[in-house]
């Protein structure tokens, strides 16, 4: 039977609520399928506001391909703002799609991905306003199973009592699988109900489902040992890894957002995965083995993207967009292709021993000259080493003065705050270094109208990262070293004015870390916060420290751990990690040696262009390095003319 729409009922509430545009759907590019002409439906959330969930990639990418499906459908859900839950609430108005407004409650599977752990209680909102129960051993044939992925799902133990089940790795592989396992289920009847549902998927469809693992501890409050509950699914979960990526160029059609959103673009991921190796980056660690797609792919994405949304704009994505082995002659290719279009082509970030003018003149050909962002991470060249971002401040001052002599005037660069070994020293550098480069800018422009931005972040231990076993620093720790900083850049007045500096306080991270290193402890400190009111914990306006804390006294009472002891304390190398279970490819043991090796400051190379060092990913997961030259050439493709629909 077809399920109705929720938007009258919701139309209603709309002049009430802040920024109403962003519930209404209908974008460019959405796609609404009747209900009853598919098998399986799906719909994805992102668990964060419209405006920062719907240019996310990985969602974007998925609900494509299951649309594609002739026996499935898909649509989006976001999560809505305080004002509106208090109404929808009130109204009895449930959780709904932004493409058909149908109850999220109706659906076969809410898959959620997780950028950061920060969106849990989004999470839990969204659960609980779809009419489901809370927790995922409650939940009948009726309702949708929740799956989570995303990057926060290579440690899905903090919501593993309200999820159930995990996808980890790539997904475009995975949902297909899923999807095939839900079919075949519901085409023999549903035999076994949700719990042979969940076995199947655990079995055939690549899934972690938490209920089949039971986790035993010390009486010091460690783990003792995760273990399977079942005899038919493994004791490691494996992460699904996406190879070829040229065989799946999308999306295809992006969607066109009705309100404004943080990235006003197309964007095209130009390769996946990293082998830098910096050892506080799980990104990069994550997605390996780096899988470049080919000029022509590229090409012909850009073409497409373009041609179906009328972006002015084209972000060629990646962890480094820069280190694709031809980016050179794609720079090139596409500025040649968009001449005259006004047609502007970004680089999210570039390294800085990754930087040249060449690149940088020809991403800008078409285009706007704006500020260029580079990310040394670490203040000094000590610390540098220890996370092994092998850039020099020579490196980096000889970057920005041929920058600065080709014309950019604004620079912003990335640090963090509480990295591994770290002094007051270490962060003090950040504003020597900062003075260095206005100093230089200066010099080789005759002019002061001179501008660089220091971003600082509270460096977060990570799972499956060589600073998996680190302590972190303390709230109070964090804000006094940033406030030292911060007095060193202003006290020297003749570049203060000159020199922008934004940060957070650390505590923000303080619970992002408790999430990200947590085990199923925390789903109670995640579901008190949650009742008591915790939503948006992403964003400063929203985040409690104070109930946050009191949710983790309030849960840790009378045990031997703490908000404390899951952040500010190191592992030893013997410690069950919460994640042990989860399989990334990488070794355990070469993650600790590299681990050490940053502790002795000793740099690893990056094995796209030095012998393998073994860190296991490619014998575990049967895979490989996959770089150029692609042998393929860019063609300038046919001019197609932009949509008459979509606005200027």
């Amino acid at each position: 039977m077809p399920v109705a729409s929720v938007f009258p009922a919701l139309e209603r509430l709309l002049p009430k609520v802040s920024k109403p545009v962003q519930y209404i759907g209908g974008e460019l590019n959405a796609v609404v399928k009747p209900w009853d002409d598919v098998l399986v439906r799906w719909v994805l959330m992102y668990p964060d506001a419209y405006e920062v969930g719907l240019p996310n990639q990985g969602v974007q990418i998925l609900y494509e391909l299951l649309n594609e499906r002739p026996d499935a459908l898909c649509e989006r859900t976001y999560a809505v703002w305080p004002d509106l839950e208090r109404l929808m609430r009130e109204h009895g108005v449930p959780q709904f799609t932004l493409d058909a407004h149908r109850p999220v409650g109706a659906f076969d599977v809410l898959g959620v991905s997780f950028s950061t752990e920060l969106g849990y209680t989004n999470m839990l909102t969204a659960i609980d306003l779809a009419g489901m129960p809370l927790h995922a051993e409650d939940r009948g044939l009726e309702h949708p199973l929740v799956i989570a992925g995303g990057h926060a799902a290579f440690n899905p133990e903090p919501i593993a009592r309200f999820i159930d089940a995990a996808i980890v790795g790539d997904g475009e592989e995975a949902v297909l699988r899923v999807t095939d396992v839900i079919a075949a289920w519901k085409q023999a009847g549903r035999p076994g109900g949700r719990l042979e549902l969940l076995a199947r998927l655990a079995r055939e469809g690549g899934c972690y489902v938490p209920a089949f693992y039971d986790v035993e501890y010390l009486e010091d409050g460690r783990i003792r040992r995760v273990v399977p509950n079942r005899d038919d699914v493994p004791w490691r979960v494996s992460k699904h890894t996406l190879m070829d990526l040229d065989a799946w160029p999308y999306p295809k059609a992006p969607l066109v957002p009705l309100a404004e959103t943080v990235h006003e673009r197309a964007s095209v991921e130009i390769f996946r995965g990293c082998t830098r190796g910096c050892r506080f980056c799980q990104a990069g660690m994550i997605t390996r083995p780096v899988r470049e797609r080919s000029l022509g792919t590229i090409g012909a994405m850009v073409q497409q993207s373009v041609a179906a949304t009328g972006f002015e704009e084209v972000g060629l994505l990646s962890l480094s967009s820069a280190d694709h082995s031809e980016i050179q002659q794609i720079a090139t290719s596409l500025a040649d292709r968009y001449e005259g279009e006004n047609i502007g082509l970004s680089l999210p970030s570039t390294r800085v021993d990754a930087f040249n003018i060449d690149l940088a003149n020809e991403l800008t050909r078409n285009g706007r000259r704006s500020g260029l962002t580079f990310a040394p991470e670490g203040g000094s060249e000590r610390m540098r080493r220890v996370i092994n971002k092998q850039v020099t401040e020579d490196d980096l001052v000889r970057t920005v003065t041929a920058a600065y002599s080709a014309g950019w005037r604004q620079v912003k660069l990335y640090f963090m705050c509480g990295l591994p070994t770290e002094t007051d020293e270490d962060v003090l550098q950040i504003a020597r270094l900062a003075q260095e480069v206005i100093r230089v800018g200066r010099a080789v422009t005759g002019s002061n109208d001179i501008r660089c931005t220091v971003s600082i972040g509270g460096f977060i231990p990570k799972p499956h990262t060589p600073f998996q076993w680190a302590s972190q620093l303390s709230p109070e720790e964090t804000d006094a070293r940033l406030a030292k900083l911060r007095d060193a850049i202003r006290a020297d007045k003749r570049f203060a004015r000159q020199i922008g500096f934004r940060y957070h306080d650390g505590k923000p991270g303080s619970i992002e870390g408790l999430l990200s290193r947590g085990d199923r402890r925390v789903g109670e400190v995640l579901e008190r916060v949650w009742r008591a009111g915790a939503r948006f914990d992403g964003w400063h306006e929203h985040f409690s420290y104070e109930a946050w804390a009191e949710a983790c006294a309030g849960a840790f009472a009378g045990s031997p751990v703490s908000l404390a002891w899951f952040t500010t304390r190191e592992r030893a190398q013997d410690e069950v990690l919460p994640w042990d279970h989860i399989d990334s490819g990488l070794d355990k043991e070469w993650l600790w040696d590299d681990w050490q090796a940053a502790l002795d400051e000793v740099p690893t190379d990056d094995c796209r262009w030095t012998p393998c060092p073994d860190c296991g990913v490619c014998d575990a997961m049967g895979t490989d390095i996959q770089i150029g030259p692609s042998g393929s050439v860019f063609v300038p493709l046919a001019r197609v003319p932009m949509p008459s629909s979509v606005g200027a």
